[in-house]
């Protein structure tokens, strides 16, 4: 196994090219407590040592500083340590890992995520956030059953007509603005049945 490159990512960060193809990153310590350098060979203990101590522990690492400061679902985690050039590998123990101790769970992820936007969210507009946010769609129907026996409801005509307060409609707009104001809604997930009713009550 020969270096054939070494490419500096960030002042500390370097990627490693082993046989012409990526093998991984390591900080400049690393480079040289492993002697790492173009045209050298690396030694079958180091590339283990690499490979099944070094970069798991520092994937594991990074999981849970990220997940100190904030929630992830799974997906936006796996997102984030690809960011890191770790391999397929790695990052699969990594999810497993923080999985088993919970602190991954996307399930209670999504309740909560229901529960904190349930005023203020269309559940259209929740739905489909979540669904970027790599939320399956049996854990976001799992949720809305949580968040619905937890008492969750929302008023939808409500919602709509406290947007109209904000945009200060009125029955005196002409149609094109009522159309635009239309299609902003739409765009925030609210039904057209709901939306045409709001309207309606406004104009009344």
């Amino acid at each position: 196994m020969i270096v054939t490159q070494i490419t500096e990512i960030s002042k500390n960060r370097s990627k490693v090219y082993i046989d012409q193809e990526f093998a991984f990153v390591l900080y400049k310590g690393e480079l040289r407590l492993y002697n790492i350098t173009v045209e050298h060979e690396v030694k079958d203990e180091d590339y283990a040592e690499i490979m099944n101590t070094v970069l798991p522990k520092r994937a594991k690492l990074r999981a849970m500083n990220l997940l100190q400061k904030r929630t992830y679902t799974e997906k936006q985690l796996r997102d984030k340590l690809k960011e890191g050039f770790y391999s397929e590998e790695i990052i699969e123990d990594t999810i497993s890992y923080v999985k088993s101790f919970h602190y991954v769970d996307d399930e209670q992820y999504a309740l909560d995520y229901l529960t904190y936007y349930e005023g203020s969210k269309s559940m259209r507009q929740m739905e489909m956030d979540l669904y970027k946010k790599g939320i399956s769609k049996e854990t976001y129907r799992q949720a809305l059953f949580l968040w619905k026996e937890n008492g969750g409801k929302q008023d939808e005509q409500e919602m709509i007509r406290s947007l109209l307060e904000k945009k200060h409609y009125s029955a005196d707009w002409d149609l094109k603005n009522k159309q635009k104001l239309y299609g902003f809604l739409l765009r925030k997930g609210y039904s057209p049945d709901a939306i045409t009713r709001a309207m309606r009550i406004e104009n009344d």
